[in-house]
């Protein structure tokens, strides 16, 4: 049975918070009185701190689940109280984190002054111990003793001192840390166990860094490897210089990539140092691609492009003799499937993760070629380590759960392939900050040396750690790659590496046929690929058969055009008119199946029942991605219009009813400007 909520569910979280924080400020004063500085008293203040941040946790995750319509009496300004009691638990939640902060810190000082007391007494200790001996042993001997005190300082020295490398930017906290720069060489005096070591610069300036921000320095390796970067630096020069104009739409964003990263690199270092992510977490790089603009989206790539005359279209021609658009074979034209992610490694408690999911596009190796598709995955609390696409669901599946996908390219470039990177959204507990992690990438390459297509397969891919333009960074350090020993040892830990499942699959007559219709360059789902072909015959129709002259520049009234594109970047409305559409069409004879125009006839009037409608609805919440609120109130109107719908059989009862209020239009978001997106796009 589910559990029932309290009377007065919300105040009785307000008491607790009230009570919450008196046990906190009591702490908080009684960490500043002179009594604890005591190594007991830390010890038990740290336990304290332990668990009223959990019990804080606790309530913050009951208040969470709390709704509105558990209350037994309406309560006006319920969601402001609500929110006043969320940011009072964070706030709890902060204090207790930087108490907890410091008394660690002062545990480490404590102990550092310890050690080098002892090591004082013991220098002291030695030095009279040594002048006694002065005294009674002759010059020979004393030579001996000498070079025996050398030997053991250039052992203790090896033994603790060794030259790392900065991967990248830390700035200082607080007191006794050291702020230093990527590429940075550090001399490790000190390695604690808490993960921050003591280390002196080149400057000569000593304090703690976190070990999570280096690695081991061999001179010899990093003189070769900067040799080597150089040389694959010219050769990259060489094929950017023989595409300029590759070269600066690539420039453009990738520096804006780079540069949203940089920004991003603080949370993500302090997640890191924390222990919240693996090391070999970053920001998510195809993620910043498509929060720059529209030029990496699936509608970007569904709109027609001009030839170079701007007086035809170059991917859309019409077939006179089938009266339907002409099919254009690509370069690439394949389907592939995603089985699943696996031993994936887990973040920290200190993050919520919203959504995992993979993220594919075309890639050279260079630059990006094609939209940016997004699969979300699911995964069992029994094995949280292995994420699944394409689950069994009752009804149809949606489209932002399918994992087979289908690609189209014509770049002719011999290193093309297939970039992945899996990824969370994720919340931080304490600060209610929002982001995007990358959990590794992996590159399939779809032509060998030769240039033969790859086969159809399924491939098991290990990732690599960091992002696409670094080299060498693991996702798991605990998991090594490059980890020596037996055989047996080796096999052992390849299977505990995260990797990804891809099954490419061959194409069969009736496929190919179908992927020759779609524009020369796009990834999608293969669950949506109908409603593609029918929207790329209706912009066949439009734009080449009804015009009545092709040199007209006019903007065309035709909703279908000017909204479908919008579907792509919301999966839930696709998938409205998918279920309408597969509910159509189980009505429809044979011969009506067979029949072209029909068809597209029916689809018309299933669009305009359906999509335009909740296009325009203001019950309809703006689209949010990985924010499940937002996506159960979105799916809720949309299956509550349907139902309408199938009951009235239609939209036009809904529409005139004095219920449905839907938000005003202008006549530009009902018509088609071909040219208009055609200068989107060169822009």
């Amino acid at each position: 049975m589910l559990a029932r909520w309290p009377r007065d569910p919300l105040q009785c979280l307000q008491r607790r918070g009230q009570e919450l924080k008196q046990q906190v400020d009591s702490l908080l004063s009684e960490s500043r009185l002179k009594g604890a500085l005591e190594a007991s008293k830390r010890r038990d203040i740290y336990q304290r701190c332990i668990q009223l941040k959990q019990a804080i946790d606790e309530n913050k995750n009951t208040l969470q689940k709390l709704k509105q319509a558990d209350e037994p009496i309406p309560i006006g300004n319920y969601h402001q109280e609500k929110e006043e009691e969320h940011s009072l638990l964070d706030k709890l939640t902060h204090q207790l984190q930087e108490l907890a902060m410091s008394i660690s810190r002062e545990n480490i000082t404590k102990i550092r002054e310890l050690i080098e007391r002892a090591d004082d007494d013991s220098a002291e200790e030695d030095e009279e111990d040594d002048d006694e001996e002065e005294e009674s042993k002759e010059s020979g001997g004393e030579e001996e003793t000498q070079e025996e005190e050398k030997q053991e300082n250039e052992s203790y020295q090896q033994a603790t001192s060794k030259e790392y490398i900065a991967v990248g930017d830390f700035t200082a906290q607080q007191a006794g840390d050291l702020t230093f720069k990527k590429g940075e060489i550090l001399l490790i005096i000190e390695k604690n166990p808490d993960g921050w070591w003591m280390a002196k610069s080149a400057k000569g300036s000593k304090g703690l860094v976190p070990k999570t921000y280096l690695e081991p320095y061999d001179k010899e390796e990093g003189q070769e490897s900067s040799e080597e970067g150089s040389e694959e630096d010219v050769e990259v020069g060489d094929e950017i210089a023989e595409e300029p104009e590759a070269k600066q739409r690539t420039g453009s964003h990738w520096s804006a990539v780079r540069k949203a990263l940089s920004e991003q690199i603080n949370t993500v270092d302090v997640l890191t140092t924390m222990g919240a992510i693996p090391a070999g977490f970053r920001p998510s790089t195809l993620f910043q691609l498509l929060q720059e603009g529209n030029q990496f989206r699936a509608s970007y790539f569904l709109q027609p492009e001009l030839t170079p005359s701007q007086l035809a279209f170059r991917d859309l021609m019409w077939n006179a003799k089938t009266g339907t658009i002409r099919s254009r074979p690509s370069h690439v034209s394949l389907i592939l499937t995603l089985w699943s992610c696996k031993m994936i490694p887990l973040p920290g408690v200190s993050i919520q993760v919203l959504s995992r999911h993979v993220r594919l596009c075309l890639f050279d190796g260079n630059k990006v070629l094609s939209n940016i598709h997004t699969v979300r995955a699911t995964w069992q609390p029994k094995k949280p380590r292995t994420w699944t696409f394409s689950p069994q669901v009752t009804g149809i599946l949606p489209c932002l759960l399918d994992g087979d996908c289908f690609l189209r390219s014509n770049s002719l470039s011999p290193d093309l392939g297939i970039l992945f990177e899996p990824g969370i959204s994720y919340i931080r507990n304490s600060t209610g900050e929002k982001g995007e992690l990358s959990c590794g990438w992996v590159f399939l390459k779809l032509f060998d040396a030769s240039g033969i297509p790859i086969p159809a397969k399924t491939y098991e891919l290990f990732l690599n750690g960091g992002t696409p333009y670094e080299k060498g960074v693991e996702v798991d350090h605990s998991v090594s790659r490059r980890a020596h020993g037996s055989v047996f040892h080796q096999m052992m830990m390849m299977r505990r590496e995260p990797q990804l499942l891809v099954k490419l699959r061959s194409l069969n007559r009736r496929s190919r046929d179908i992927l020759s219709l779609l524009p020369e360059i796009l990834i999608g789902s293969m669950c949506y690929i109908h409603l593609l072909i029918f929207y790329r015959q209706i912009l066949g129709d439009v734009l080449l058969k009804g015009r009545m002259s092709m040199r007209s520049a006019d903007i065309i009234s035709n909703p279908v055009l000017a909204t479908f594109p919008k579907l792509l970047e919301q999966p839930d409305v696709m998938d409205a008119l998918r279920s309408s559409w597969a509910e159509k069409e189980s009505t429809l004879k044979r011969s009506e199946k067979r029949d072209r125009e029909f068809l597209k006839a029916m689809f018309l009037l299933v669009y305009h029942d359906c999509v335009v409608p909740l296009l325009h609805s203001t019950l309809l919440p703006p689209f949010r991605w990985a924010e499940e609120e937002t996506e159960a109130a979105r799916w809720k109107v949309i299956t509550d219009f349907l139902k309408q719908n199938q009951e009235n059989k239609g939209a036009l009862q809904a529409l005139l009813s004095p219920d449905g209020v839907h938000e005003p239009f202008d006549i530009s978001e009902q018509t088609y400007d071909f040219l208009g997106e055609i200068r989107k796009k060169e822009a």
